[in-house]
């Protein structure tokens, strides 16, 4: 190589550098050519690629990251930038969310981040849908959705599971005085109950002490599609990682589990359906549903039906009652209030009539109040993200442009004193109760179950599940947490406990 050769190679090199340089004097604080977005409070973020490391840092605990964003900025509208990532608008503001979410609904999209990050759990399922395509699985599933389902059938096989587990498992660790991981408990507890109810398949996980591979998978491919919502990297590291790492487990051996059960169970449905017999559950409701183009499902639609809903209702409820638990446990004088409600309100031979425990729990004001409180502090989604179709302005002024990703934080807004007041962070069932009636707070200020036209069809279904177990369980059992175990979320598409929930139990 020439001294011409080198000398222009040092040149060429000074003068990238010197534009690298000038690029993050300018861009000091954001991501490379993103322009500050005036009227939004904004979490500075390093040269060139402005937030992203700070995500990726607080990756484990990203739903406090932004709870306390929201906090220190003084602020229930911030945004960040994030190379990569694109514009990214956060929320807690009640008033915003109900706007995004009902007021000004058709504007706002699951968006081809979401979409692509999402597309091996979701495929073209109803959480990853929009429009038409939307529309008519929502259709569809809330025919099996009515009060006459939940009061004979749903109840009855909430009953049967869980009072399975109390046999052969609780009364087991009562005796034996051995811990038990709660959390997992239910989790299998929910999975038994609504594969049952919504595909006719026992899949028996309470009746093993190891994990269900299915549910292994399932777990694994909802917490890889999260990270691929931080990590622009994603599609490059997913290709690299199995040449790197070809023992280790990956994201397709994952899908290729999960696929097999649900054709599995598809093709299971198709015989019985063809040998006569008959069904009314949600999966035999879409073999005979049209699509938005009037063709009926195909086994690839019928797998997205099955996986959206087992996210549904399974993954939601199951945090939902190990966080109530958790909870009822550092709680004592609300444990104890809640047991004398259940004691007086059900007996055994009501425990063992459908109709009439579904009439009681449905009666049980106290009983709500904490199931209520448990998801304003521990939302089972505990955020969500849309995609910006056109330009808008939110009720406190801000300005969305055509394209942005807009999220709100259920997790943030449940913890924020300018929504709740001094004691938001404060557990207390009793700020759900007025006058000895329950009262319930707007949409837009307890997101729980979503909102709008996309709020949870499944939101009694949950309620009645988690009150059945919660009774069930306290009629029976005092729970305690085993000493020096940490209980934390670990971020997916739920808000599930990262090392399980290991307890004690004693009779009553």
């Amino acid at each position: 190589m020439t001294t011409e050769t080198l000398s222009s190679l040092q040149t060429i090199g000074l003068a990238g550098a010197a534009a690298i340089a000038a690029l993050a004097v300018k861009y000091n604080d954001r991501a490379i050519f993103d322009e500050h977005r005036p009227g939004i409070a904004y979490r500075k973020g390093y040269p060139l690629v402005g937030g992203l490391p700070l995500l990726l840092k607080n990756r484990s605990n990203v739903h406090d990251f932004f709870t306390q964003n929201f906090e220190e900025l003084d602020a229930m509208t911030t945004t960040m930038s994030n190379i990569g990532l694109g514009r990214r608008i956060s929320t807690i503001d009640p008033a915003n969310i109900e706007h995004i979410l009902k007021n000004n609904f058709e504007n706002y999209a699951k968006g081809p981040q979401f979409q692509e990050a999402f597309n091996d759990l979701f495929g073209h399922g109803i959480f990853n849908a929009n429009g038409a395509n939307w529309k008519y699985q929502r259709k569809a599933a809330s025919l099996i959705f009515n009060v006459k389902n939940f009061r004979d059938e749903f109840t009855r096989v909430f009953v049967k599971e869980i009072e399975y587990a109390s046999k052969n498992i609780f009364d087991k660790a009562a005796s034996d005085r051995t811990a038990v991981d709660f959390h997992d408990i239910m989790f299998k507890f929910t999975l038994d109950s609504f594969v049952l109810l919504g595909f006719g398949v026992e899949i028996n996980g309470l009746k093993t002490d190891k994990k269900v591979p299915f549910a292994e998978s399932f777990d694994a491919i909802q917490f890889n599609s999260s990270w691929r919502l931080i990590f622009p990297l994603w599609k490059l590291s997913e290709a690299v990682k199995p040449i790197l790492f070809p023992w280790q487990t990956s994201v397709k051996d994952h899908i290729k589990v999960v696929d097999g059960f649900a054709y599995d169970v598809i093709a299971k449905r198709k015989r019985e359906l063809a040998e006569g017999q008959k069904f009314k559950d949600l999966l035999s409701r879409f073999m005979s549903t049209h699509d938005e183009n009037g063709e009926l499902l195909d086994d690839v639609s019928l797998r997205d039906v099955i996986l959206n809903f087992i996210v549904a209702g399974r993954d939601t409820t199951a945090v939902a009652l190990s966080w109530t638990f958790y909870n009822l446990m550092l709680h004592p004088r609300i444990e104890k209030k809640l047991v004398e409600e259940i004691q007086a309100n059900i007996t055994d031979d009501i425990i063992n009539d459908p109709i009439a425990l579904y009439d009681a729990i449905k009666n049980m004001t106290y009983a709500h109040a904490v199931f209520y409180e448990v998801l304003r502090l521990h939302p089972s989604v505990p955020s969500n993200l849309k995609y910006a179709l056109n330009d808008d302005v939110w009720p406190d002024g801000t300005h969305i442009q055509k394209g942005d990703y807009v999220t709100w934080s259920v997790y943030g807004l449940g913890r924020s004193t300018k929504v709740w007041g001094a004691d938001a962070k404060q557990f207390r069932p009793e700020r759900w109760i007025q006058d000895g009636e329950l009262r319930r707070e707007s949409q837009g200020q307890w997101p729980a179950f979503h909102a709008g036209p996309r709020v949870c069809l499944g939101q009694q279904l949950a309620t009645l599940e988690s009150l059945v177990a919660i009774a069930t369980l306290l009629k029976q059992y005092k729970f305690s947490l085993v000493p020096e175990q940490e209980i934390t979320y670990i971020p997916t598409v739920t808000i599930p406990m990262a090392n399980g929930m290991k307890v004690f139990v004693e009779r009553r």
